[in-house]
């Protein structure tokens, strides 16, 4: 037996106390237990998969799902939404999973889109990641793919991502920014972690701002795998891509449209269902065989790192449309419970450490988040197909068993229920050789942090890494501390030197001397300018296209272009100085649909302003419709006008010398016509015009008015 020493604790004791005073303090578990690595998670290997003995990733992260009662932690905002999903043809050559066999089959799919940052009543349109989570309700058992509209992350390793998410959101002594990133303490965590470059890369452009969840892509991030009926597997990406195409909006307007409308993507959303205009998505995959596995020079494990669809292209599946609102919200979208341990027969893990820590965390906090083990029992939640097992009780229990056998193997219930051979389709995990040290350590392959965030920046067009850099300096011009600054422009400068010459410039600071060389490797698919002009067909169904009109509107010009804008898919809508109705220039009365008060035109795709000599006269006395035409014009929007209506576009200073005022083309997607004798053409070009989107060539400050 030992015997108590008080000198040596009363030594202990002062050695620990002068440590703290000098600000120091060790790591530890909630037991005391000092911590040698929190970076990594506990591996057979350094490539090998996460074990379940790793007490301290499983106390991090369990304490870390259970912070925030009762909404997610992460992913609180979100809207849901019914559908289904069709397979094109059978993928029998790579996987087994009954849901990807017959085309003639509609799996029923629940999706739910989200912001990740903010909390429950923050607004849509924060510059954030997108989440995209689709779940099939198969024959075989739900499945989820739970991803992002980003096909990378911030990290590596899923033992990281509780520190990750506390230093997104707001800053715990103030409880400040909400929904954003623009803080010390985001930055002070990336500065320090040079993996997440390429995810910087992509929130800070123009995909953290979509313009609709409609026309936003999704991606399962992870390294899957398919596995057919003969054993074989392939390793395996997700892509989901909109029949829209991709669209974003400008960071002005994301924060305009954040106060007018906070919900802005969830009304837009419900919205284009009840109308009919459903959603479709493309699902495509990328497959690697197992022996390609290491061909790359990056590790096909690294959640940081995408696979370019020029070295495997993304080879189209089956298409998923979203064609039913949920009846109620609590009970659909907020008790929705995804899973990536959610898998069907044919579909498997990889050992990816980031997803094999989410396999763990997600099915926890939904324990946590709902009360109950038994939330599977939810409406929602439940599978579509039979479901038996021996679990009993606990809160919120729903189903009664009227059976008095409890476990297994039994005999009183004839065995039931049973196990099931793999031919049957019970599910066996991919037979993968395993072995090596248990050690906390990374595999020397996840070491290139910057290579892929330079693929991203050369891929961008110039207007895109424009917005790239205004992000930039927005997001570090409001961190205060120095050293964060510093840090950041040395890890930009390792993706490009011209990219953090023009951070730094921004931010009055030295521009770092040494200049990396920039590999100039391109991959169009990351540009979504460059998707916008492969796109075979340019539409502009369910665009939004404000019609500014009042009393004595040219009833015939307005109506005719109205109907033209519904015919191509859009939905045109009268903005006007009052509500209920005005009276047009036949004095027929025309509903009135919106208010300068009640709309803006960041609501909006492009806006037309019909003639009428009494109703532009009207519309030239209120500030509210000049700004809304010179703001839908800062914000590269198509714009166009009719007979006296061009006179508005005049008194906003929108024609000048390099635009046309009597023309039925315009280079920068200002269509007008002063005297107008064939509304058709004038139409076709107006909605040519707006199907291109934005005319980025206006961006150029000497053409957007003061």
């Amino acid at each position: 037996m030992t015997e108590h020493n008080p000198i040596n604790e009363q030594s202990k004791q002062e050695a620990l106390d002068s440590f703290r005073k000098e600000g120091g303090e060790y790591l530890t578990t909630n037991q005391g237990l000092r911590v040698n690595s929190t970076n990594d998670s506990l591996k057979a290997g350094d490539r090998g998969p996460t074990l379940v003995e790793d007490f301290h990733f499983r106390e991090k992260m369990a304490h870390f799902d259970r912070e925030r009662i009762p909404e997610r932690v992460v992913h609180a905002r979100g809207a849901g939404v019914h559908g289904y999903f069709q397979p094109y043809e059978s993928m029998k050559e790579y996987t087994k999973a009954k849901f990807l066999q017959d085309p003639s089959v509609k799996t029923p799919v629940f999706v739910r889109f989200s912001t990740v940052a903010g909390f429950r009543g923050s607004a849509d349109t924060a510059r954030d990641v997108r989440g995209f989570a689709v779940r099939f309700y198969t024959e075989d058992g739900n499945y989820d793919i739970v991803g992002n509209n980003i096909p990378v992350f911030f990290i590596q390793d899923a033992i990281k991502f509780p520190d990750l998410i506390h230093a997104v959101k707001p800053e715990p002594h103030n409880e400040i920014p909400q929904a954003g990133t623009a803080h010390d303490n985001f930055w002070d965590f990336i500065s320090l972690m040079p993996e997440s470059m390429h995810m910087i890369m992509w929130i800070l452009s123009d995909r953290t701002l979509p313009r609709s969840y409609r026309m936003m892509q999704g991606f399962g991030i992870h390294t899957f795998r398919f596995v057919n009926e003969q054993g074989k597997a392939r390793f395996v990406k997700f892509h989901w891509k909109p029949i829209l195409g991709v669209h974003s909006i400008v960071w002005d307007e994301a924060q305009k449209a954040g106060g007018k409308d906070p919900d802005f993507h969830r009304r837009d959303l419900g919205d284009a269902i009840e109308m009919g205009d459903y959603p479709e998505f493309e699902l495509g995959v990328q497959i690697v065989e197992e022996g390609d596995e290491s061909k790359f020079d990056f590790d096909i494990l690294d959640s940081t790192k995408l696979i370019p669809e020029e070295l495997v292209p993304v080879k189209p599946i089956g298409k998923m449309v979203l064609n039913r609102n949920p009846d109620n919200y609590f009970a659909e979208t907020e008790q929705v419970a995804f899973q990536p341990a959610n898998i069907v027969p044919g579909i498997d893990f990889s050992d990816d450490p980031l997803l094999q820590g989410r396999i763990f965390s997600y099915a926890d906090t939904q324990v946590h988040r709902l009360g109950s083990a038994n939330y599977t029992d939810l409406p929602i939640n439940r599978p579509v197909c039979p479901f038996h097992n021996n679990q009993r009780d606990g809160v919120m229990q729903y189903n009664i068993p009227t059976t008095k056998v409890n476990y297994f193997p039994n005999s009183l219930g004839n065995g039931c229920p049973m196990t099931s051979p793999e031919n049957l389709g019970g599910f066996v995990s991919y037979k993968e050789p395993v072995e090596g040290q248990k050690i906390r350590e990374r595999s020397a392959s996840f070491s290139d942090h910057f290579s892929q965030a330079t693929l991203f920046w050369n891929s961008l067009s110039e207007v895109e890494k424009e917005h790239l850099v205004k992000a930039a300096l927005f997001e570090l011009g409001k961190v205060m501390n120095a050293g964060v600054k510093e840090r950041m422009l040395e890890l930009f400068n390792s993706v490009d030197h011209q990219l953090v010459t023009r951070i730094a410039e921004g931010l009055g600071l030295p521009v770092p001397t040494e200049v990396k060389q920039n590999h100039g490797q391109k991959s169009p698919a990351l540009s979504i300018q460059t998707m916008l002009e492969k796109m075979p067909e340019k539409t502009i169904k369910t665009r939004k296209i404000a019609i500014l009109a009042t009393d004595g509107v040219n009833a015939h010009e307005m109506k005719t272009i109205q109907q033209a804008l519904e015919d191509a898919g859009a939905q045109a809508k009268i903005v006007a100085t009052h509500g209920g109705k005005i009276k047009g220039d036949d004095g027929k009365e025309i509903p009135v649909e919106m208010t300068f008060i009640t709309s803006s035109s960041v609501m909006f795709d492009a806006v037309y302003v019909p003639g009428g000599a009494q109703s532009v006269k009207m519309l030239q006395q209120q500030g509210e419709a000049v700004n809304f035409i010179t703001e839908a014009f800062k914000h590269c929007k198509a714009i166009a006008a009719t007979s006296e209506g061009v006179e508005l576009l005049s008194i906003a200073d929108l024609l000048g010398a390099n635009l046309s005022s009597n023309g039925l083309r315009s280079s920068v997607g200002v269509v007008t016509s002063q005297q107008p004798s064939d509304l058709k053409s004038f139409s076709d070009d107006f909605i040519t015009a707006i199907a291109q989107h934005r005319h980025w060539m206006r961006s150029q400050k000497e053409m957007v008015p003061a």
